[in-house]
């Protein structure tokens, strides 16, 4: 039976990007040899979204967000580490979020759902 799911991240700067996780976003993990960092991944769920919308991503499409109970607790305690943000907290309707950079030129979504689990 399927106890997990693994995620990956590609980037031109691994290195870096592993350090980013386990010292800036303070996660957990293991070297399992040569510097392959493999993370302890916090709670976690999964959404399945149509794509017959305007504006929608094309199907097949997959991203990963981090969320938080408090997200002005949780941006100030990360730019404190030297998290860097490109935007402000916005409402995007499925709750409040805000993007950040990261090693090797892309971002990361961190949202407080408005949704809760139950």
């Amino acid at each position: 039976m399927i106890k997990g799911v693994h995620t990956m991240f590609y980037s031109s700067q691994a290195e870096e990007l592993r350090a980013f996780i386990r010292d800036k976003l303070g996660f957990a993990g293991t070297d399992t040899g040569g510097g392959w960092w493999i993370f302890d991944a916090p709670e976690a769920d999964m959404g399945c979204h149509p794509t017959d919308f305007e504006g929608s991503p094309a199907s097949g499409t997959h991203a990963i967000s981090f969320y938080c109970d408090d997200i002005e607790a949780t941006v100030a305690e990360l730019k404190g580490r030297g998290v860097e943000f490109v935007d402000e907290v916005t409402d995007v309707g499925y709750g409040r979020a805000i993007h950040f950079t990261v090693p090797g030129g892309f971002q990361l979504e961190l949202y407080q759902p408005h949704y809760s689990k139950g």
